[in-house]
């Protein structure tokens, strides 16, 4: 005989009480993890442990089920959102092993004019942007910091542009994993989560590349530079916007920051700034081939090609677009298509990995990568996401555990007596996760669900105060201890 367990809101029968109790699991991750800087896998184990005690012995969680949740969590970080990363991670070391990687950093310091103030926009806000997309996971910031400091940056001064320049993109990262993390623990449309995270970005992108020049040069600075700033920050902005909205989370970084590095380029072309501000004599660039500046970009341009158009026949299939081809319409698309997409469609979860994998794959054989440099890579990548997914997995299975058990409703309820003030707080509770954890993911994972039932309770849209727990950790992660090691 099956029986059935509700969650209880109250469990000791005191709000305050009940709320820190519910607090202790989340209090012992971000402490361990962000002020005694002990590894990810640890802290997370931790407080996995402190929640599965709790849910049992205070919440009245039956056993088998408190289990389950957090093995669901844990399945549910290895797919989709470790395989994910481990794709686009790949593509990532494919063109570093075929030598593309060089080739782009070339094209970039070739075309940053040898002014600071310029490279501070090409290299750190636009390809910063692109490695976070792709990658995302420090990757950002330890690449683009060097990468400057290659043309002429102190290294002080590359690591903090580097750092600021890692925030309006975060949400989008590593093919949208926040976003697609965030829809998991919460149950919201990944799609409205999505669009609503690109309606509160932009605003950031947007000002960016100025306060980027601001930092870099000054006020004088940025008055001989700020018709640049605004076409770098406002390509980005608009196709952030754009892509998160129609398209959806996977590739809004990565189509943003191509939008923004060849609109900055074509502009650059027609307009120069009335006088050069280099960060000190920086060595001079190799001249790159056209040829050469289509294989530096073929990774990137093929990975976006392929999300768009896995996450068009998603939406079509889902009917909310139509055929952009007039004499074809759905039954058409269906006939012809349906047969073939069903086997990704109907693993979802799995399908957004799986279309990376297939552009890391199609990227090897445009460039005529050696089997051996295919595999060296894939076999680096594994190397490098071993540990993060075991600290991801953890963090998954102990937000599950945290949610099915009622924590975070109690602790959401709790935080629902602020009224009307909440949703001011909402986004410094997202700040406060990233700065401590160092990853918009798992402020997500974390506090995605508490935000949620907060919304609930005060009657504002769920959406939207989720939506504002990504969007506010995003500047937390550039003063996060872990961002800044990783920069160092």
């Amino acid at each position: 005989m099956n029986t059935m367990w509700s969650q209880p809101l109250n469990p000791l029968h005191s709000m305050l009480g009940s709320a820190l109790a519910a607090a202790v699991p989340l209090a012992i991750l971000l402490v361990l993890m962000g002020m005694l800087r002990k590894s990810g896998y640890i802290s997370a184990a931790w407080g996995l442990a402190s929640a599965g005690a709790l849910a049992v012995l205070i919440w009245g969680m039956p056993l088998k089920l408190a289990l389950a949740s957090a093995v669901y969590g844990f399945v549910y970080a290895l797919w989709p959102i470790m395989w994910i990363v481990f794709a686009a991670l790949w593509l990532y070391n494919l063109s570093v092993e075929t030598g593309n990687f060089d080739l782009l950093r070339t094209w970039m310091a070739e075309h940053a004019a040898g002014d600071a103030r310029i490279q501070a926009i090409l290299v750190a806000f636009c390809f910063g942007a692109l490695l976070e997309g792709t990658a995302g996971f420090g990757a950002p910031v330890a690449v683009a910091a060097f990468l400057l400091m290659g043309l002429g940056f102190t290294p002080r001064r590359a690591v903090t542009v580097a750092l600021i320049a890692n925030t309006a993109p975060v949400a989008f990262g590593a093919l949208g994993i926040p976003i697609v993390a965030l829809a998991g623990v919460t149950g919201l449309d990944l799609m409205k989560l999505s669009a609503m995270v690109g309606r509160q970005l932009p605003f950031l992108s947007f000002v960016l590349p100025s306060y980027l020049v601001l930092v870099v040069a000054g006020r004088k600075g940025w008055k001989e530079t700020w018709p640049a700033a605004l076409v770098g920050g406002g390509s980005f902005a608009l196709a952030q916007f754009a892509v998160s909205n129609f398209w959806g989370p996977y590739v809004a970084d990565i189509v943003a920051a191509l939008a923004s590095t060849f609109a900055l380029v074509l502009f650059l072309r027609f307009w120069k700034p009335p006088s050069v501000a280099p960060e000190r004599s920086s060595p001079d660039s190799s001249v790159v081939s056209t040829r050469d500046a289509l294989a530096a970009w073929a990774p990137w341009i093929i990975l976006s090609g392929v999300m768009l158009a896995w996450s068009y026949f998603r939406l079509f299939q889902k009917g909310h677009l139509v055929f952009p081809v007039p004499f074809l319409n759905r039954a058409v698309f269906i006939t012809l298509y349906q047969k073939p997409y069903d086997a990704l469609y109907s693993f979802e979860p799995l399908a957004a990995g799986t279309a990376a994998l297939a552009a890391t794959l199609l990227t090897a054989l445009v460039l005529r990568a050696r089997p051996a440099q295919v595999l060296s890579s894939g076999l680096k990548t594994l190397r490098q996401v071993r540990v993060p997914a075991l600290t991801v997995c953890l963090i998954v299975a102990l937000a599950y555990l945290y949610n099915y058990s009622g924590m975070a409703y109690t602790l959401g309820a709790a935080l629902a007596a602020l009224g009307g003030v909440f949703p001011l707080v909402s986004g410094f509770l997202g700040w406060t996760a990233c700065f401590l954890s160092g990853s918009d993911t798992a402020s997500n994972l974390l506090f995605g669900n508490l935000q949620v039932a907060a919304a609930h309770q005060i009657g504002v849209n769920p959406v939207l105060l989720a939506a504002t727990n990504s969007s506010g950790a995003v500047t937390g992660k550039m003063i996060s201890p872990q961002n800044i090691a990783v920069g160092v």
